[in-house]
């Protein structure tokens, strides 16, 4: 073990498991794909407690390198997963261990970080429990929502070669390429959000809830009266959803592992690689869980059932889809995710650009490939300033860090790993410097990072 690993805190356990990523048939409700995964759609849940040593072997049978990326934790260095940067790709044939201690309990989940592999089946969550947590709920719920292409005609692959060429509607067949056009055209294929502005480029043929499309959806049963914790991770590539639960109110109480003051609202906003954790006092009867492709034609469903009654249709849009709406800017970090007020150290400013004509997504006017690293020093306080120069969302993802999202008064706010920049709009984040090593930070939507909008957060001596 690396000593970075000799200052975390330690549970004495470990937690084993052994993922095989290949190629294979999946059903997802009634429609069959040919896609890679590690055997299901999602994979596996892995569950450890903090402090606890997490020991994953990792079996490549694709026909291509890959690795794994455990998105939220701030685990060593060597183990974040990313080729070239923290280590070797695993290539065709070969093996990796990933070995590494959970710091923070949280929700979160893996996968990988090679081209647009994410947006195959490679993905599954590994939620992290705190044992001294009081809980007050009779279930705890894994709902992982994503966005579906790959074995309906087109690979995640095509579909970026196809971004890179610019190619439109009329030449995907039927799959469509939507967004916002930055050289001052208009929206395409209509995917524009009120809340996000450009909502992705990608038109789905399918939107997911636990691998399942709404043909045939998962379901979730429990009594009336019942409290539900659900851990909601978008493992989406393209998509951001706007999630609600008929006849419910959804009490938000973790952002991506982090506990939040409650805050209860009729919905919330989910961005690629955010997860929030919800807590539903279960009514009596059978209710449609929607996650809605914002700014998109489509969602994905599930069905929550406490009593007998029809299962909801696969088109069913829930009222409080249109009510309180909760979004970053509603939520304040409770008291054990504080982070203390302190002199900033060093300040980087990210200007987030790109257009649609070329596509090509930048920092600071550069692509990943011509990067200049974003240098900071062991024990720093780090601030890190991000403008959205399009007209796209961005949702932006440091690894190995969490940081604070500071208020509307310069406060730091509500602690997070991923958080969404709207178009036209900045976000101030503060982080502390004390996990050494070259991070990743780019942008969460899987064609934009591709397309250059990556870059390093990089410790010197």
């Amino acid at each position: 073990m690396q000593a970075t690993e000799q200052g975390r805190r330690h549970s004495g356990r470990a937690v084993a498991a052994r993922l095989t990523a290949a190629p294979g048939r999946v059903d997802l409700g009634g429609t069959v794909v040919d896609t890679w995964s590690y055997g299901t759609v999602p994979g596996p849940s892995l569950r450890a407690q903090v402090g606890d040593r997490v020991v994953v072997d990792l079996t490549n049978h694709l026909p291509a390198p890959t690795t794994i990326h455990w998105h939220g934790i701030a685990l060593r260095n060597d183990m974040d997963g990313v080729p070239g940067m923290t280590q070797a790709p695993v290539t065709p044939g070969a093996s990796f261990r990933y070995d590494f201690t959970v710091p923070d309990p949280g929700t979160y989940f893996f996968h990988p970080h090679v081209g647009v592999q994410l947006d195959r089946g490679l993905y599954g969550t590994l939620v992290v429990e705190d044992p001294s947590e009081p809980g007050g709920y009779d279930h705890d719920w894994v709902v992982v929502l994503d966005d579906w292409v790959d074995g309906t005609g087109r690979t995640p692959d095509q579909v970026l070669a196809s971004l890179l060429a610019g190619t439109t509607a009329s030449g995907m067949g039927g799959m469509g390429m939507g967004g916002m056009n930055m050289s001052g055209g208009g929206m395409g294929e209509s995917m524009g959000s009120p809340l996000l502005g450009g909502a992705g480029d990608v038109v789905y043929p399918h939107y997911l809830v636990n691998g399942r499309t709404p043909t045939d959806p998962v379901t979730f049963n429990g009594r009336p009266g019942q409290r539900a914790r659900v851990r909601l991770v978008n493992a989406a590539s393209d998509t951001a959803f706007r999630v609600a639960v008929g006849g419910h109110r959804l009490t938000l109480t973790h952002a991506d592992g982090f506990a939040t003051r409650p805050v209860t609202g009729d919905a919330v906003l989910v961005g690629q690689g955010e997860r929030v954790d919800l807590l539903l006092t279960l009514g009596d009867g059978t209710f449609p869980f929607v996650a809605s492709a914002e700014g998109k034609s489509g969602n994905a469903l599930a069905v929550i059932r406490t009593a007998a009654g029809a299962v909801p249709a696969a088109g069913s849009l829930p009222v409080e889809l249109d009510g309180k709406v909760l979004t970053v800017a509603d939520l304040a970090p409770a008291e054990s995710a504080h982070l203390p007020p302190r002199r900033v150290d060093r300040t980087h400013d990210l200007l987030l650009g790109g257009s649609m004509n070329g596509y090509r997504w930048t920092i600071n006017g550069r692509t990943f490939d011509q990067q200049q690293p974003l240098e900071v020093r062991q024990g720093e306080r780090v601030r890190l300033r991000m403008r959205n120069a399009t007209m796209m969302f961005h949702p932006m993802h440091v690894h190995g860090h969490t940081f604070a999202v500071l208020d509307a008064h310069g406060r730091p706010g509500v602690r997070k790993d991923t958080v969404v920049v709207r178009p036209m709009q900045a976000v101030v984040l503060d982080l502390d410097a004390t996990n050494p090593g070259q991070w990743m930070t780019h942008c969460h939507n899987a064609y934009h990072g591709e397309a250059g909008m990556m870059t390093t957060l990089s410790y010197r001596n």
